[in-house]
């Protein structure tokens, strides 16, 4: 939270009501064992349906395979057009850019307004249909992105013989200075009054690939590096051997037809034909010069054109169904239940008429599900801020580039489009940022800490470009060698260090789900002994062996702190966990280091107020800069204040006497709310988040801006992750459903629960009508709310 795949490579695509101490006793014995139906029947009910055209990119539509991903409109011309984004197509300027845009015309257009027209996104194969024109006039285009391979698919069939072009759209034209930038592009400089930079940021053009035969493309090369070297020098690592990650990216994109005519340099005919096929191949080469990314693309032209259309749609379609098969969430009005915004608010426009607000939340939910997959199966983590699904903005009409707070990554922001992946089964969408943070980066922050801190084990700082260096603006322009203090110097991050414990526990989280021993060898006890091995070495001990944690935050909103709750919370819950796992599992020398460490943390921090016990952000603390509610992550994310735990009502009063409150962007109080048991508070927050869409944009799941920028990824996670806790939580082997669940809400789900545990389950009128747990051994496990 803020104040203010490698190349793509055809082997590697295929390669809420009050909890009483009473309900937790009850046990599921009584309920029937059975099927809660095929809920991925219901998808449909959440498909986004137009009937008419879009006036520009805001009437834009996602879609994507998980690391290409596209912007997509039909203008009032006809004229189907898309921005074409990559989740790796970093420019020279460490910004994560859009690869380009393309338009596909018709010939002859349609002579007036388009008639019978209808645009639908079909969530259950990723596809948008478009069908306009009627009689013989009748046009029906389909766009999709290939599950499995790098290549987009522009399908276009009409009743009588029609032309179709493809055209490049370039902005990306000429050499041009960036006229403004933001919080984590590497030049920023508020030192320096005059320009605020510390050098100008200037944009490389796109390059056209001239006189192809029967094809046309784009790419963009990083002649040129700007970011990692300077950072690397003014930060003092220098010292650690590493490839530049800009010079020589280069990615770009080839345009094909079944029926191909090249009219010049950007433009390409499918001549007349009742039916055109496109083909937009993408790829991103590092390092590769121009003539390298040429053959690589066209050897894997080669090789996917080698597999039939037909197969490869039959493909795409099955591993989309496989995606909507592992997990769903259908709520329902019940009896009682007050109707919500309606079919004329900004959520439910264009909804239908059935727009209640649980309409408008199971939809939020699946929406937010699919932009998720659209974006995170790529090299790199979702971006909170606008994901792969940025468009141009007021300020810079022909670039969509931009993007607020830039390119850098906010662990804060970072984690919470991952918090719900479990509950889901999108284990697969996790696994960028567990790279990224946990097995790529890792080596660096070991070697930065013991330079910064001459001990050992890691500290991740909050704010990284995804290369591991501090942003320049964050860290200072201070040379290395010039400071006594080694670590950055801006205080809104120096001392938050609640980033290593949580990407331990969200990694402890995904092995106690699926129980893979690899990766709790290989990536979760290496990450763990790395982090707790810095707050062992790092704070000392007071005479009678207690930690004591100073200088320290709580996150950017406390200031000055000793024992923050962040941090605390985190490692009291790691070490927990850790010393929880089979001893098989681990060594006699961890576990003793577990048990040391967690001996001497002291305990979690509460201050007393109006003769009540309640969660502190700290055991001291002054100095608030921001508006986060740093004493509530003992709920949240860390789960020791919780549904089954002692205690809950700490919570519950930190809660409610929280001094920020808010239902938007990256505010957790829905999430809070859930995990106390409070069920109307929680329905109340995520049906205003649920509503809560950005008036320019037309898709009814482009939030923001809020804090950060559009579509606001924060601002879907959370929705995410409230509405799955409001109907299960977890503890160890402990699986609590409905413990936050409204009386007047209707409910079928099926999600997936730790130790290879799925859940189906349906909840009509307060009562649980179907249970299905599987395995079967694991029933003993449920415990139901509400109490019966």
């Amino acid at each position: 939270m803020k104040k203010i795949f490698a190349a793509c490579s055809l082997i590697a695509w295929i390669c809420l009501f009050n909890v009483s101490p009473q309900a937790l006793s009850q046990g599921p014995a009584d309920i029937p064992i059975q099927s809660s139906g095929e809920g991925i029947g219901r998808l449909a009910e959440y498909n986004v349906v137009w009937n008419s055209p879009s006036k520009d990119y805001n009437g834009s539509m996602p879609i994507g395979n998980g690391d290409i991903a596209l912007n997509a409109w039909v203008e009032e011309s006809g004229d189907l057009l898309f921005y074409i984004a990559k989740t790796d197509s970093w420019d020279d300027n460490g910004r994560l850019v859009k690869v380009g845009r393309v338009r596909i015309s018709l010939n002859p257009k349609p002579k007036a307004q388009l008639v019978a027209f209808r645009q639908a996104l079909q969530l259950l194969d990723a596809t948008m249909s478009v069908r306009y024109g009627e009689g013989d006039s009748a046009v029906n285009l389909k766009l999709w992105v290939d599950a499995n391979l790098p290549v987009i698919q522009v399908e276009v069939e009409s009743r009588q013989p029609i032309e179709a072009v493809a055209s490049i759209e370039m902005w990306r034209t000429s050499r041009y200075q960036l006229p403004t930038i933001e919080v984590s592009d590497v030049m920023l400089d508020r030192s320096n009054e005059k320009t605020g930079q510390h050098a100008l940021t200037i944009v490389e053009p796109d390059t056209i690939l001239e006189k192809q035969p029967n094809r046309i493309g784009w790419y963009h090369y990083n002649s040129k590096s700007v970011g990692p070297e300077i950072c690397a020098k003014i930060q003092g690592v220098q010292g650690f051997g590493r490839p530049d990650p800009l010079l020589h990216r280069t990615f770009g994109a080839v345009v094909t037809a079944d029926k191909p005519e090249r009219i010049d340099d950007k433009n390409l005919r499918s001549t007349s034909s009742g039916r055109h096929v496109f083909n937009i191949y993408v790829l991103t080469k590092h390092p590769a010069k121009p003539q390298e990314w040429l053959r690589a693309v066209n050897e894997m032209m080669k090789d996917i054109g080698q597999q039939p259309l037909k197969a490869r749609r039959q493909a795409h379609e099955l591993w989309w169904r496989g995606f909507w098969d592992r997990s769903w969430i259908h709520v329902t009005a019940g009896a009682g239940s007050s109707v919500g915004s309606g079919s004329g608010s900004v959520a439910g426009k264009e909804a239908g008429p059935s727009a209640d607000d649980t309409f408008i939340v199971s939809r939020a939910y699946a929406l937010q599900r699919f932009i998720n997959a659209c974006a995170g199966r790529g090299r790199y983590p979702i971006k909170f801020n606008g994901s792969l699904f940025t468009v141009p903005y007021q300020g810079r009409p022909g670039d969509a580039d931009y993007r607020q707070w830039g390119p850098g990554y906010w662990w804060q922001n970072t984690r919470l489009p991952y918090i719900s992946a479990c509950a889901s089964g999108d284990f697969d969408l996790m696994q960028p940022l567990f790279r990224m943070y946990g097995q790529d980066l890792m080596p660096f922050f070991r070697y930065r800490t013991r330079l910064y801190l001459k001990h050992d084990g890691v500290y991740i700082p909050e704010c990284i470009y995804f290369w591991g260096d501090v942003f320049s603006e964050t860290y200072g322009w201070e040379p290395f060698e010039q400071r006594s203090d080694k670590l950055q110097a801006s205080g809104w991050h120096k001392w938050e260090w609640v980033s290593g414990p949580e990407l331990v526990f969200m990694m402890l989280d995904r092995y106690e789900y699926t129980l893979e021993e690899a990766f709790l060898r290989e990536m979760a006890l290496p990450a763990a002994h790395e982090v707790l091995t810095f707050f062992d070495q790092h704070y000392p001990t007071d005479a009678n062996g207690t930690m004591v944690m100073h200088p320290a935050q709580a996150v950017e909103t406390w200031w000055n702190c000793t024992n923050p709750m962040p941090e605390l919370a985190g490692l009291h819950a790691v070490t927990e966990r850790l010393l929880a796992l089979p001893e098989r599992l681990t060594t006699a020398e961890q576990r003793a280091f577990w048990s040391r460490l967690r001996k001497k943390l002291p305990a979690l921090p509460t201050r007393e107020v109006d003769g009540k016990t309640v969660l502190a952000p700290a055991a001291k603390f002054e100095d608030k800069k921001n508006i986060e509610n740093p004493e509530l992550y003992a709920v949240f994310p860390f789960r020791l204040i919780a549904i089954g735990r002692p205690n809950i009502e700490w919570g519950r009063e930190a809660l409610e006497r929280r001094l920020d409150k808010g239902d938007f962007g990256w505010r957790q109080d829905d999430i809070f709310m859930a995990y106390l048991g409070l069920s109307d508070a929680a329905k109340q927050n995520i049906s205003s988040r649920a509503k809560n869409v950005n008036k320019e944009s037309r898709f009814p799941a482009f939030w923001g801006p809020n804090y950060d920028w559009i579509p606001d990824q924060d601002h879907g996670g959370v929705l995410l992750k409230t509405l799955q806790a409001m109907l299960m939580q977890t503890d160890g082997k402990k699986i609590y459903l409905f413990p936050a669940w409204p009386k007047d809400w209707n409910a079928e789900f099926k999600l997936h629960a730790p130790y290879q545990t799925v859940i189906r389950a349906t909840i009509e009128k307060g009562k649980v009508t179907r249970l299905d747990v599987q395995p079967e051994s694991r029933r003993k496990d449920v415990v139901l709310f509400p109490e019966k």
